[in-house]
């Protein structure tokens, strides 16, 4: 009977912890959502995160759970994970996305929670441990991802350029703050669809490793579902202000037409990627598809150089998650 009470306590602390962190993505990657709707001045800061939340909320009603089962069963072989693993997963997770919030860095929460469970994995039982098709299919898509939303976002920009030839700036203008609302709402609505269920994944993993819901369960349970959805909704309304300076500002000056294409672009990229079953990072996508648009107008539109730091940060994201990662495993051995 204690060791039941001992592994149910455990189980708990671990859903908090992995809650916290899906509060921490939305915070995180608020910017990916609100960056561009603020910067063009469409929404005041506080307006633009209440708007985002909505959707990231609204997202549990439109997608199937395809991602959530992708990290729940598709990356590491049966009856490896346990306690230790998840708890390593998420202390490296959690810790790449504290240190790069607070240099105000656009890095992936999704590829540090997935170098988060390679890390404590591979501490625990090896590479061989791991699902090869399940990890390829990721890490292609850290490539796939911003090149798709910098394709979409500057063929987007092309197309509104020629349909609005013979309109004036101002129309323009006019026409696309209130466009922008649509395609920020879109995009708030693939972020939250995205990533909110690699927590629910994370939690599914762990309730079926230690016996509280079975593996050939076809969904995890409700309030594991709800609950993700709410934190990372909570996340984006407390947003992450140092990374929207920098997604907003920093890469390329937007305006409200700007703002459209490359939220539609990074919209059409998380819906294909999120009805595949694939977790991909927010930041990665709206990044590629704000340099797609900002290159459309002239190459020295974009700062290169911010754009770099960036691409430099999402290389170290899963090593330096999975290194923490596995630290945190062997320390938890002595906790629990």
């Amino acid at each position: 009977m204690e060791t039941v009470q001992t592994a149910l306590w455990v189980v708990v602390m671990l859903v908090i912890l992995a809650v916290a962190f899906d509060f921490m993505n939305g915070f995180h990657d608020a910017a990916n959502s609100i960056a561009t709707v603020v910067s063009t001045g469409v929404l005041r800061p506080g307006q633009a995160v209440l708007f985002a939340a909505t959707f990231n909320f609204v997202a549990i009603f439109v997608f199937h759970l395809s991602v959530a089962a992708t990290v729940g069963k598709g990356i590491v072989q049966p009856g490896i994970v346990d306690t230790h693993v998840v708890f390593g997963a998420l202390i490296g997770a959690i810790s790449w996305n504290l240190v790069t919030w607070y240099y105000g860095i656009p890095s992936s929460s999704s590829h540090a929670l997935i170098g988060g469970i390679v890390g404590a994995v591979i501490a625990k039982s090896g590479a061989g441990a791991l699902i090869t098709g399940g990890i390829l299919k990721t890490v292609a898509f850290i490539f796939v991802s911003p090149l798709l939303g910098f394709l979409l976002g500057s063929l987007m920009m092309v197309l509104v350029a020629w349909v609005c030839r013979r309109a004036t700036p101002s129309r323009v203008d006019r026409w696309f703050r209130r466009l922008q609302l649509v395609s920020a709402g879109a995009y708030s609505l693939g972020h939250g669809g995205n990533d909110a269920q690699k927590t629910i994944g994370i939690i599914w993993m762990l309730l079926i490793a230690t016996g509280y819901t079975s593996a050939s369960d076809s969904a995890p349970p409700t309030w594991a579902i709800v609950s993700c959805y709410i934190a990372i909704a909570a996340g984006t309304m407390f947003g992450g202000w140092r990374i929207v300076k920098t997604m907003g500002q920093k890469i390329t000056k937007l305006k409200p037409v700007g703002g459209f294409c490359a939220e539609t672009g990074g919209a059409i990229t998380l819906f294909l990627a999120t009805g595949l079953g694939i977790p991909v990072s927010t930041t990665h996508t709206i990044t590629g598809a704000i340099v797609g648009v900002g290159s459309t107008q002239r190459a020295s539109a974009v700062r290169w150089g911010v754009a770099g730091n960036i691409v430099w940060a999402w290389v170290f994201t899963i090593p330096a998650s999975a290194f923490v990662a596995a630290i945190a495993y062997w320390v938890s051995l002595f906790l629990f």
